[in-house]
């Protein structure tokens, strides 16, 4: 229901824009958000936004790094990925919760139900 796009390799200092899909969805307000992952780590946060676009949150590692931003029909989500570094090397997962209220964004991944099936995302030194 959530599909990806936009992954790749990329040198170190470069960019990158992930766009995510969610015209499956049928709730009729969800918050989106981004994880990550790299083998044997646990799923991890990145940047989410709210239903109404008025919440943005993001992970430390990326804050001033990366921009979130949501359609104006609300069904798509893209991640503007600057300044790459070879730590954010990994798998890219969007995800969508249509649990919170409108102006909310959870950063946990357990509250998330719905998900995309990843972009792989290469940073090289």
């Amino acid at each position: 229901q959530l599909v990806e796009s936009g992954g790749g390799l990329v040198q170190a200092g470069g960019s990158l824009r992930l766009s995510c899909d969610a015209s499956g969805r049928t709730s009729t307000s969800y918050a989106l958000a981004w994880f990550r992952q790299v083998p044997g780590k646990d799923r991890e946060f990145v940047a989410g936004i709210s239903w109404t676009a008025g919440t943005r949150q993001f992970a430390d590692s990326v804050k001033g790094r990366f921009a979130i931003g949501r359609s104006s029909n609300k069904n798509t989500v893209w991640l503007q990925m600057n300044s790459l570094i070879p730590e954010d090397t990994a798998v890219y997962y969007c995800a969508a919760d249509d649990g919170v209220a409108a102006w909310e964004v959870i950063t946990t991944w357990t509250a998330y139900d719905y998900w995309g099936q990843g972009t792989q995302v290469t940073v090289s030194s």
